[in-house]
């Protein structure tokens, strides 16, 4: 890409569609149901050894079509039946082939806590994820300013819903727990570059206190990953490529959960 990142693609995308969103919040908010979310925070923490979020992923912007047969349902299932803890979903249509409908079948498929994958950036997207029927929602720091990072957050929680607080950096981890985060996740694909630094999580692992929930997310490929990522102090790890292009994402979450 030239004169600007993947990110800033991504973002320019969502924000202009926010903009054009005539819905109001108000009303938007009368709609969401009153029912308790399924705690995703909480079932991680519940888990005594290291929890998977499984993914559900069609597509990415730097490989394109991950598995053009994807069956949401049946893979959630899947996924559920291998001992994930939480199921992520994709609901970005434009850049990752996702959708609302995805995370509906998921949702209806399985009982395990859902988050809704996709780049956040208006408070309607945090009703919109609990209207579909996601528990968790993902808020990037590299994406939003502060006083939008403690706006979303706030309101996620106000929905009773958990977020997860995506960050790159140390000074990204100092941001995320100054808002309060409890949920912390180190991706280690740069957002700009689309790539991953496999030493990324374990790095800036001693950045985040005891007592907040701690998630790996991006170039989990395998047990001696997830084994690294474990003895750094992560309590789950978030999977996505590596099952959905497997022919046997049972067996990678059952060696996962063995470590």
């Amino acid at each position: 890409m030239t004169g600007s990142t993947y990110l800033d693609s991504i973002l320019a995308f969502h924000r202009s569609r926010a903009e054009n969103d005539l819905r109001s919040l108000n009303d938007l908010l009368e709609l969401v149901p009153t029912v308790s979310s399924k705690g995703f925070c909480d079932r991680i923490k519940q888990e005594s050894s290291l929890s998977v979020i499984a993914e559900v992923k069609r597509q990415s912007p730097s490989k394109g079509i991950l598995r053009a047969d994807l069956d949401p349902s049946s893979l959630a299932q899947e996924y559920a039946a291998s001992g994930a803890a939480c199921v992520s979903v994709l609901t970005d249509t434009e850049h990752f082939s996702g959708s609302e409908a995805d995370l509906r079948l998921v949702r209806k498929a399985v009982n395990l806590p859902i988050l809704r994958k996709d780049f956040t950036v208006d408070p309607r997207d945090i009703c919109d994820a609990k209207i579909m029927g996601a528990d968790c929602v993902l808020l990037i720091v590299s994406a939003l300013e502060r006083s939008e990072l403690i706006e979303l957050h706030e309101l996620a929680i106000d929905l009773g819903m958990d977020a997860l607080v995506e960050t790159h950096d140390e000074r990204e981890i100092e941001i995320a727990l100054g808002i309060g985060a409890k949920l912390i996740g180190v991706n280690q694909r740069d957002l700009k570059t689309f790539q991953v630094d496999q030493t990324r999580a374990i790095r800036v692992a001693e950045e985040i206190p005891q007592g907040i929930v701690k998630v790996a997310e991006s170039g989990i490929k395998n047990p001696k990953d997830a084994k690294a990522l474990a003895g750094a102090g992560y309590d789950a790890v978030l999977i996505g490529e590596a099952l959905v292009i497997s022919e046997n994402p049972r067996q990678i979450i059952k060696e996962l959960k063995e470590l």
